[in-house]
């Protein structure tokens, strides 16, 4: 198992060693999913790392890969038993995007049959109608070719 960073004032870490019970779903060295205990639906679950990391950008390759590999086995299993439509994969980064808890976590928020993209779901929120911009095509091979050199 790899040795991983930890933060002990972390929820989720604390999530992580036992020290806080959850309702598990899935668990391997480098992954650990679990119901949200303030869901948005029936079945909303969190997908983390182990090892404590706050935003994606900072977890190594291996682990955002297990994280990622685990969500259409658990996606379908979560729509199956919560007899859902669709679903969401949600991912913040930072506080000002809405990260809660600064470790980073996917949402897998199944949407119940009857859904609608711009209602709220069951009335606790997460329409997802936002208002589309128009690309500035001038000023957009600037910023492309900009953004490639720091990949």
């Amino acid at each position: 198992m790899p040795d991983y960073p930890t933060d002990p004032d972390c929820l989720f870490c604390k999530i992580v060693a036992g020290e806080i019970p959850c309702h598990k779903l899935y668990e391997d060295d480098r992954v650990l999913s679990f119901l949200d205990i303030g869901p948005l639906s029936a079945g909303h679950a969190l997908v983390i790392p182990k090892g404590h990391y706050e935003t994606i950008d900072r977890v190594p390759a291996e682990d955002a890969a297990a994280m990622f590999r685990i969500v259409p086995a658990l996606s379908r299993a979560i729509m199956r038993a919560a007899g859902a439509s669709a679903w969401n994969l949600l991912q913040n980064n930072g506080e000002a995007a809405g990260q809660a808890v600064g470790h980073v976590h996917l949402h897998i928020i199944p949407r119940p049959a009857g859904s609608s993209r711009d209602a709220p779901i069951e009335g606790n929120g997460l329409p997802f109608n936002w208002p589309t911009g128009e690309i500035d095509h001038k000023k957009a091979g600037g910023l492309a070719e900009t953004i490639r050199q720091y990949v």
